[in-house]
Formats: C-alpha cells, structure tokens, sequence
C-alpha cells in the first residue's frame, strides 16, 4: 500500500495549490487527510456506460483502487445532457468520496445551453486534474469536391447553406465545432443534428450530409477504409493518428476545438485531499495499463496541476459561450 508517500507528496502539492487562501499549518493538512478515504469512494460518469467517459473514468477507478484499502467504484449518472450527474456531484459533501469525471461538454459548454442550471461549473466545483484530451477531425464524403479546407471553404461559399453537416446532437461539442468553423470561416452550413455520432457517421458514409467534425478514433477507421476524407485536424497542432491532416486553423485562424476529460470534485474540497486526489490521478497517467486504454480511445494523458485545470475550464467555458452565442444555439 502506498499510502503514506502518497500523503507526504500530496502535502506539498497542497501549499502551491492553496496559493492565495488561508495559509494552513501542517499539522492542519494532516489533520485533514487523517482517515481519508474512509469509506467507499465514487467517481460519477454523466453518461451512459460503454462510452470513452466511462471507460476512462473504470481506468482510473482501477488505478485509484491501488491507492488506497477502500474502493472506488465507477457510478454512470445520466440524462440531460450530462447535467443529472454534474449536478449530483456538485450538491455532494464536499469530503472527496464522490467524484466528477467531466468533459468539455458538462463544464464548458453545457452551462450556456441550460441557463437555468442549479449549479455553477466553476464555482461549485474543485478541479482536481486534466485526464485526457482528444483530437477532433473534419471529415467529408468523397463526393464533395475539396481535398483540403480552402477547397471546401470555396465549396461552401459558392452554394450557401447547400454544405450540411451532421452532429452527434443539438449543442454537442460535434454541432458547436462546426458551428466555430462556419463562423470563423465566413461560410453559411446546415446542421443535421442525430442522436449520437453511430448514426451520423452512418449518413455521412451514405452521402445523405455531406461534412462532419467528430473525435479522431470514431472516423479514423472509415477515413482508412477510404469511405471519408480527412481535410484537417482540430487541435493546436497536427496529431499523430492523422499525420497528414493539418490544423483547421492553419487555413481558418481560430478555429481550435479540444476535447477533453477532467477529475472534479466538489467545491470546498479540503486542498491536502484535492492535492492527494491529483498526486493519484498523475500515479495512474503512468500507468501501463491506464495508458494502453487511453491510447485505444485514441486519447492523449494531460495531468497537471488544479489550478492550470481550473483556468484551463474558465477559458474554455468562455470561448464556447462566445460559439453559442454567435450560432443561436439552445439545447433544444
């Protein structure tokens, strides 16, 4: 068991994270983490299992096992477009026994497409660590007659609203990519908006819309297949699943979308076990066998501290207000 040096590391975490709050003795962080866990933990997942949430979120729930005598066991909260089991970890104790594994979706985007949520994904969480980002492709049936996004930009500016593009659903990360590329680009697209990305990427293979932005390990298989074109990658640099693709951004500046998962726990989290919680969450991003999962949902590991996560969520949150705004989109 690895207690004890886990402790000793995440005290002195503690004190750069707890940077401009109360200073607290050491006695005092110790005190806090005496007896912690003490019972059975939960990590909660705001969607259905089976998905690249869960399965990341059961790597880590293994790994994290490893840590500590009590288990941690994976708890799949869903419905609403992720806000039931958002919603649940906010209202929880702040005791770090229940846990958030979030997305870009659930913190970012989802709060200015519910503005009458009970809670606030800044203020009513403790960010804990970045997990994991994955890259996001623009893809298009063989049928369209550009080979590159300044051949499709074109494309689209000569018949506008005639490009459509399909979505996992309305005012998902897949619809407001799209979105973030129409505006940037000057071009006017139709949204097809289906009920998740198996059913899109069916349409799109078919030729019934005509353009798609979706995660890299969802249309990797078909761009391979020769059934879809890769035109670029949405990150802020190439990815090495698609070395060929280059950035979206490098033909339409500011067009950059990242997809990310993140542990969160509630707000007023003591720092010392948020510090153990990071101190855990970087232990299990090393991992060989945490590793091999993120690699097969074609994810890359981003660990780092909770204060670079929490301005990492703020600005991100921000950004996508702005696409949600500029589009018109609801939830609806």
């Amino acid at each position: 068991m690895r207690r004890r040096p886990l402790v000793a590391a995440a005290l002195g975490m503690a004190a750069g994270w707890g940077a401009g709050r109360p200073a607290q003795s050491q006695t005092q962080m110790q005190a806090q983490l005496q007896g912690w866990p003490s019972r059975q933990m939960r990590m909660v997942v705001p969607f259905a299992a089976g998905g690249a949430t869960d399965i990341l979120a059961r790597a880590l729930a293994n790994r994290f096992q490893s840590e500590w005598t009590q288990p941690v066991v994976v708890e799949n909260r869903t419905g609403a477009g992720g806000t039931i089991g958002t919603e649940a970890v906010a209202r929880s104790a702040p005791d770090g026994h229940m846990l958030l594994l979030g997305t870009s979706a659930t913190q970012a985007i989802t709060p200015h497409l519910y503005p009458g949520l009970s809670y606030d994904t800044l203020r009513d969480f403790a960010p804990v660590s970045m997990v994991a980002t994955v890259p996001m492709v623009l893809v298009v049936h063989p049928s369209v007659p550009a080979r590159d996004v300044a051949g499709l930009v074109a494309h689209a500016k000569a018949r506008p609203g005639g490009v459509t593009f399909a979505s996992s659903g309305q005012g998902a990360i897949t619809h407001l990519a799209s979105e973030l590329f129409a505006s940037r680009a000057g071009i006017q697209l139709t949204h097809v908006p289906y009920r998740g990305s198996a059913p899109a990427i069916a349409d799109l293979l078919a030729g019934r819309v005509l353009m798609m932005i979706d995660h890299a390990p969802t249309v990797l298989p078909h761009i391979r297949a020769g059934g879809l074109v890769a035109l670029g990658t949405a990150g802020p640099e190439r990815t090495p699943m698609l070395p060929e693709a280059p950035t979206l951004a490098s033909a339409v500046p500011g067009v950059e979308v990242t997809s990310w998962f993140g542990l969160l726990a509630p707000a007023g989290t003591p720092a010392p076990v948020v510090a153990a919680l990071n101190e855990a969450t970087r232990r299990a991003l090393t991992d060989a066998e945490v590793v091999a999962r993120l690699r097969e949902q074609g994810a890359d590991a981003g660990a780092g501290t909770p204060e670079a996560f929490a301005a990492f969520i703020a600005e991100d949150r921000t950004r996508w207000g702005g696409v949600v705004r500029g589009a018109g989109v609801t939830a609806g």
